[in-house]
């Protein structure tokens, strides 16, 4: 099993940090963010790790090596000065995930949590498996609802906080957040051009374009998976929230 970081982000909103540092090689506990992830991905025996790039591209190479201080292949994909989005971007590295039809996994590079990667199926039961989290304050809305089914009737009822592999929707009344985490087969890419239609950047070649819609696609087809993470989450999107992850690692 292979897996993928996404750590090609401007990092806007996290300016003036990020106009020297990408966003995956700040620090928050004395390490940059991206090897949160490397260490976990690492403890649960994955071997080779994609890293998409664009803005301040070269800082990767220099920060990360070839990833043989974790036990892993390491290997940096340049997407240009303008990123491929997070589905361009997954569609971009498959030809250096694709191990036969196996799933891969894929975690944005802007977040750290304590989720336990082992917990991840190594094969979906249909196109993909996401982890979600409570809504954090600055997305009270959430993403996707969690359905699980009633043993006595076969019907369906959101339970997020249940903890257990459930199915996925894009509606519902209590939503989750999608926690940047999860597991995807390649068949999720099938139908991308039809899926994505005439959307900016789709034309392009590379092709840019969100993951979001594959993901809603897969939904209606009952074909995306779930688990709610009830432990420690930040989306790592501002300066002050960086500044209080970092406090909160460093008492740890």
């Amino acid at each position: 099993m292979k897996a993928l970081v996404f750590a090609a982000g401007l990092g806007e909103r996290m300016r003036p940090l990020t106009d020297t540092t990408p966003k995956p090689l700040l620090l928050a506990g004395g390490k940059p963010l991206i090897e949160w992830h490397l260490e976990k991905l690492a403890a649960i025996g994955i071997r080779e790790v994609v890293v998409n790039t664009s803005w301040l591209a070269e800082q990767f190479p220099r920060a990360l090596g070839d990833g043989s201080r974790w036990g892993i292949d390491l290997h940096c994909i340049y997407e240009g000065a303008t990123p491929l989005e997070t589905g361009g971007g997954m569609w971009n590295a498959l030809p250096f995930l694709r191990d036969r039809d196996e799933a891969f996994i894929a975690v944005n590079g802007d977040v750290w949590t304590d989720y336990d990667f082992s917990r991840l199926p190594d094969e979906p039961a249909g196109d993909a498996h996401l982890v979600l989290v409570d809504n954090p304050p600055q997305h009270p809305r959430g993403d996707f609802a969690l359905y699980f089914p009633l043993p006595a009737s076969g019907e369906t009822v959101a339970k997020p906080g249940e903890g257990r592999i459930g199915e996925v929707a894009s509606d519902g009344e209590s939503k989750l957040t999608f926690a940047g985490i999860g597991v995807y087969r390649p068949s999720l890419f099938d139908d991308w051009r039809t899926v994505i239609g005439d959307a900016p950047g789709a034309g392009e070649t590379p092709p840019r374009f969100k993951l979001a819609p594959l993901l809603r696609a897969a939904m209606a087809r009952g074909a995306v998976t779930g688990e709610h993470h009830r432990g420690k989450w930040t989306d790592v999107g501002t300066p002050e929230r960086l500044a209080d992850l970092d406090a909160a690692l460093k008492k740890r």
